[in-house]
């Protein structure tokens, strides 16, 4: 099914939806530093409202772009439509990762100026060890999973609560934090707070971040099959008239092919910034 959006529309709502979560979750750090001295306590609140604002944001944009927010999402999409399912041509995966980085980039300046601080200086919380690059690849595997697990099950109007419930558990369980997005990632250097990263930490968290996105394929593939085999196999599925098909939607034919939940490509998403 192709998003009858034009391309600079669904741009614009990367763009946008990217902005907006880093404004919640860079927001909702400085908010939660300036309450409390209890790194716990302030923990527990940016992930949670982060978890909130991300599901809140995939379910407002996911029917117009598909609500990747997360280059390392836009990349399986496009990936996923070269082996046959659906996704992003390539030249519209360039369009979306680059406004989902410079969305990222106008969020983490927009949330510093909202709490009075100097906009674009840049973090110097400098992330560094194997460790934490061990924390990103399990992270983002494990949200390409997610998202990639769901879809090929044939639920994907299950995703904006998955993921966000995902990232909330992700950010405790992994030693990194899970950023789990490069374009999220550049943009929290843009903020020296309690969730930015310094400039010099980048190329290791990004690089773990792609890696990640690449094994989260490897198991989604292993454990659902591919994509082009999994829409074979929905295609093959016989409906009733008239009745409800397994995807929760009528059909008036005697197969159900695949049915994007969202109305756009490639799965709706996004992880953490």
């Amino acid at each position: 099914m192709t998003n009858s959006a034009s391309l600079s529309r669904r741009a614009t709502a990367e763009l946008v939806g990217t902005a907006a979560l880093l404004v919640v979750v860079i927001g909702s750090g400085i908010q939660a530093a300036a309450l409390t001295s209890d790194t716990g306590v302030a923990l527990v609140a940016n992930s949670l409202a982060s978890a909130i604002g991300l599901g809140l944001i995939i379910t407002l944009f996911g029917p117009l772009s598909g609500a990747h927010l997360n280059p390392v999402v836009t990349l399986t999409a496009w990936w996923g439509r070269r082996t046959g399912g659906e996704g992003l041509e390539g030249r519209e995966a360039l369009v979306y990762v680059a406004a989902q980085t410079a969305g990222a980039i106008g969020g983490a300046v927009l949330a510093e100026a909202m709490f009075g601080r100097l906009p674009g200086a840049f973090s110097t919380q400098v992330r560094d060890g194997g460790h934490l690059l061990v924390g990103e690849v399990v992270a983002t595997a494990g949200l390409v999973l997610v998202i990639q697990g769901l879809d090929r099950i044939g639920r994907p109007k299950l995703i904006p609560a998955a993921v966000a419930a995902y990232i909330a558990a992700a950010i405790w369980f992994t030693s990194s934090g899970s950023f789990a997005n490069p374009a999220g990632t550049i943009g929290r250097s843009f903020s020296d707070s309690f969730t930015g990263i310094a400039p010099q930490s980048l190329p290791g968290f990004v690089a773990a971040q792609l890696v990640g996105g690449i094994l989260g394929l490897v198991l989604a593939g292993l454990l659902y099959g591919s994509t082009r085999r999994a829409a074979a196999s929905t295609a093959a599925t016989p409906s009733i008239t008239g009745t409800p098909s397994i995807t929760g939607t009528s059909s008036t034919t005697g197969t159900v092919g695949p049915v994007a939940e969202t109305g756009a490509p490639g799965p709706a998403f996004q992880a953490v910034g």
